[in-house]
């Protein structure tokens, strides 16, 4: 009797954890990417395999741009689309080890069955129905699974135009599902069919959708615009040690300048969804490693500029027009200032960023107990979003987060002052798992207060996960 019940026990303790599995399978940010296979895609894409373990990639499909295409010659030549099978390749060559340290890293199969060739003969050619487009026409209207779907552009948005025309086309009915679920993150507009079609079209259903130009940091002008404190993770002798050199197939093939950093201008596209505790997707104005974003129209957003007088674009947001570019040769210091500012969304995070591939390129090649992995951030009594009048006090409590290495752990509450709209008193910084703030007397009803609990391990290298509270001052 007591081996049956032993056995019933065990039997409800793994149904248990293939639920709970389930679950966490079921809360992943559902990922599609369009790329047109510049270099520093590729260097994104190694980055981008490291962090799948993150994301329910539904697709990963080889588009084009007004700076590559099908034809271009010289530097506007397209890389052969076999180098996403070939990095995938790669992947499967580390796989193994991956594993070790986190089992849900998809298999090189499944990744292999998510590629697709898209649109890519010509600068915004969007008239040909793709295997691509396909892809993304039965992901949209794909009945069950309903959660959201983040489709990042690399390139261009020919693919993604193309698999909207065909839902328009044959699927009129289903328009306003489709956008229901489609969430959309741009790296700049690399050709006319956002303006073309798809905003003419599609913009009236409100798709949440960022256009950025905060990109461009850790693209070809890092060195030129990063502060020199965040410029080191990115210079030839962090890079060749932590990722270049000793650490698996896959980050061999990693595009580099000379064991420096190159570029990833494509990589804020999938930090905005990695699930660090910033809740970065809930709103683009809450700022997370991907930056942070202002709503210009509808439910589109684009970055806080330096010019409070300046007009958003009505048309095409990309390299002829764009902040990064006017300002990407300034050499006087108040411009220069203007310009570091303007970038901080994004560099304020890099070294926890940085250090976050790096232990992942360890994932390659170290066992479990060699390698570094993430805290646990958990709050204890404390909401995600608490309602208070001002002068209130409030007790934050993130003393029931762990370490899966067991590592001594540092905590600091501070508040993320852009990202919320009380402009007043500042709210000291605390050293501790625990502390207490008080909502400023001078407040106002509407008022929001970010409060960002960060936590880092002493690990190598260090990694850090956070919490937000957002607070909101009611009457």
């Amino acid at each position: 009797m007591m081996i049956n019940k032993l056995l019933i026990l065990s039997a409800f303790v793994l149904i248990s954890v293939g639920r709970l599995e389930a679950n966490h399978q079921n809360n992943k940010p559902r990922i599609i990417v369009t790329t047109d296979g510049e270099a520093d895609d590729r260097a994104s894409m190694v980055r981008f395999l490291l962090t799948c373990n993150e994301f329910d990639v539904e697709g990963i499909i080889n588009s084009s741009s007004q700076f590559h295409w099908v034809g271009g010659e010289g530097w506007n030549a397209f890389h052969d689309v076999s180098w996403v099978k070939e990095y995938i390749d790669l992947y499967a060559k580390v796989y193994k080890n991956l594993l070790l340290h986190d089992p849900n890293y998809p298999s090189p199969e499944l990744l292999l069955s998510k590629w697709k060739i898209g649109n890519i003969d010509g600068i915004g050619e969007d008239t040909k129905r793709t295997e691509g487009a396909e892809l993304i026409v039965k992901v949209l209207l794909d009945k069950s699974d309903s959660r959201p779907v983040w489709i990042q552009a690399w390139g261009g948005c020919n693919t993604i135009s193309r698999a909207l025309k065909i839902i328009q086309q044959d699927y009129p009915e289903r328009m306003a599902e489709a956008a229901e679920k489609m969430r959309l993150f741009l790296i700049w507009e690399q050709d006319e069919t956002y303006q073309n079609y798809i905003r003419p079209n599609w913009e009236e259903y409100n798709i949440p959708t960022i256009i950025s130009d905060q990109f461009d940091c850790i693209a070809y002008i890092w060195p030129k615009v990063l502060p020199s404190d965040v410029k080191k993770y990115f210079e030839a002798d962090w890079m060749t040690e932590n990722i270049l050199t000793g650490h698996g197939q896959l980050c061999d093939e990693y595009e580099n300048n000379n064991g420096a950093f190159n570029a990833e201008g494509d990589t804020p596209a999938f930090l905005h969804s990695i699930p660090t505790g910033l809740r970065s997707m809930e709103s683009p104005s809450n700022g997370g490693w991907a930056g942070r974003y202002v709503k210009v129209r509808n439910n589109v957003w684009m970055d806080p500029l330096p010019d409070s007088t300046y007009t958003y674009p009505t048309g095409q947001w990309g390299f002829h027009n764009s902040w990064s570019k006017k300002m990407e040769h300034d050499t006087e210091a108040d411009k220069v200032a203007i310009r570091t500012n303007y970038f901080k969304p994004i560099w304020r995070w890099l070294p926890d960023v940085q250090n976050d591939f790096a232990a992942r390129a360890d994932w390659c090649v170290k066992d479990y107990s060699s390698a570094n992995h993430h805290p646990v951030v958990q709050l204890k009594n404390t909401p995600l979003n608490i309602e208070v009048k001002a002068g209130s006090k409030i007790k934050l409590d993130a003393s029931a987060t762990s370490d899966p290495d067991k590592d001594k752990l540092t905590f600091t509450w501070w508040n993320y002052t852009e990202a919320g709209t009380y402009n007043g008193k500042k709210i000291p910084e605390a050293m501790s798992a625990k502390t207490k703030i008080t909502v400023p007397e001078d407040a106002l009803p509407g008022n929001t207060i970010h409060m960002i609990c960060e936590v880092s391990d002493n690990g190598t290298p260090s990694l850090t996960r956070y919490q937000r509270v957002i607070i909101t001052v009611i009457e």
